[in-house]
């Protein structure tokens, strides 16, 4: 290589420092954009052919060198339907190659990126800050199984949810093993137990299942049973009903030999019953407890049958006490204390807004309370991701290189949170004055290699 070579050597130099620079200037840019990757530049030295003992330097070229696996910041959002994922992999998205009166005509390829502001628009899209619709495998609301196993463009409507019927109501309580009823007297024996003598004739409360209390007779129910409890049920159209119990002390084992602790279960059926109405139903069921509190047999459930309270007709709910959700203890309080009563039934809603649970799902919030997972987000990963082709907008698209698309192995999903940049401002400005002073000095080299083919010139005269 001789003084011309020397030049373009250099040339090659200013050009190699100009890419770098380019790069560093987008890098910088983009510090702020949300889950941007930098583009670090890599040179490379090209090497002329000579013989053995005459080596050159030789010239220099640059290349680019891609960041997509090195992960940005983490930071929590104020939006629900941000996300962000900690780990490896990619959002699956599509962009409209068209509208159609205004409704996004999808051409089916696929893109990924790791920008994840998506928020939802009025056509119910969840559409990132760049443009690019969100992907994902859709989850039957009323199942909860996933619809297929190919991602698609999400979309939600504004549709209501299917109301659900009461079938069936968890409940544990604890009964008072000396209740303490209106009509209880310490010093009278059994007088906090439910007398059938005490109402109408012909209608016992407590014959195992068709046991019921009469319009007439509620007070006297009253007044010798004490409250077991309310929930809220919901016939098949989501009608609303108050479906209130009682329980009552049918016989004790203070009473001595051949009695045990017994008691009946009731429900309310109508609670403007009068005259022979039936105003309360017994279960059909006699719970029987031994002295260490624990029912003896014990009862897994009680099915309801052909339950209607206040005019709406339930069907058939049964309600679950586990194992060991009922007992009887004693109990200073002297009534029932209820650990837990809940039904499975909700009214008819209709969508309010989505957001992102951390176990990679979106979520419905429905007017009628419910929150029910909608899609499973899909996370693409690839055996090459540095080989992603980048484009507009943060997304990347697969080429020979990268690999095709992997389902199933991706990081996890954080609700409400971002990724930033993985841009360091820092070391791009110490990059920046590195590349300044090798512009710099390819610069004297050509001033330096002037010099010298002037000198050669002036010798030649």
């Amino acid at each position: 290589m001789g003084i011309f070579g020397a030049l373009t050597t250099s040339v090659a130099g200013l050009r190699a420092e100009s890419y770098a620079l380019e790069n560093i200037s987008g890098n910088i840019a983009n510090s702020q954009t949300t889950a941007f990757k930098r583009i670090d530049t890599s040179f490379l030295d090209l090497i002329p052919e000579t013989g053995p003992t005459q080596q050159k330097a030789g010239s220099v070229t640059s290349a680019s060198r891609s960041t997509n696996t090195v992960q940005g910041d983490v930071q929590a959002a104020s939006v629900s339907t941000y996300m962000a994922i900690n780990g490896s992999g990619f959002f699956v998205v599509q962009k409209p190659g068209n509208f159609t009166d205004n409704a996004p005509i999808f051409d089916g390829v696929e893109n990924y990126t790791r920008r994840g502001d998506f928020t939802l628009n009025k056509d119910g899209y969840l559409v990132n800050g760049a443009g690019y619709y969100l992907e994902g495998i859709p989850i039957d609301p009323t199942t909860g199984n996933l619809v297929g196993s190919a991602p698609q463009v999400l979309k939600f409507k504004n549709d209501f949810l299917p109301a659900q019927a009461t079938s069936k109501v968890e409940y544990r309580a604890n009964l008072a093993s000396y209740p303490l009823t209106t009509k209880h007297d310490v010093s009278i024996p059994g007088s906090e137990l439910l007398k059938p003598a005490d109402f109408s004739a012909g209608n016992d409360p407590t014959v195992a299942g068709t046991g019921k209390v009469i319009g007439s007779d509620v007070q006297t129910f009253i007044d010798e049973s004490i409250a077991g409890g309310a929930v809220t049920a919901y016939d098949v159209s989501g009608a609303p009903v108050n479906l209130q119990f009682r329980w009552a002390k049918t016989d004790s084992a203070s009473l001595g030999a051949g009695h045990t602790d017994t008691w009946n279960m009731f429900y309310q059926v109508d609670p403007n019953a009068t005259g022979t109405d039936t105003a309360w139903q017994n279960v059909g069921i006699n719970f029987t407890f031994g002295a260490n509190g624990q029912p003896n047999p014990p009862v897994a459930s009680v099915t309801l049958t052909g339950a209607t309270v206040n005019g709406v007709a339930l069907g058939n709910p049964v309600v679950n006490f586990s194992s060991g959700g009922l007992t009887q203890y004693a109990d200073a309080n002297g009534n029932v204390q209820v650990n837990q009563i809940q039904q499975d039934g909700f009214p008819a809603g209709s969508l309010q807004s989505v957001s992102i649970s951390n176990n990679g799902r979106v979520v419905g919030n429905y007017s009628n309370g419910r929150n029910l997972d909608l899609a499973e987000i899909t996370l693409a990963t690839f055996n090459g991701p540095d080989f992603l082709k980048r484009k507009d907008g943060g997304a990347f698209e697969a080429t020979d290189e990268s690999g095709q698309a992997l389902f199933g192995n991706g990081g996890t999903i954080v609700g409400s949170s971002l990724e930033g940049s993985n841009t360091d401002i820092a070391d791009e400005f110490t990059k920046l004055i590195v590349t300044q002073q090798a512009y710099s000095a390819n610069t004297k080299v050509i001033t330096t290699s002037n010099q010298m083919v002037q000198d050669l010139l002036n010798v030649l005269r």
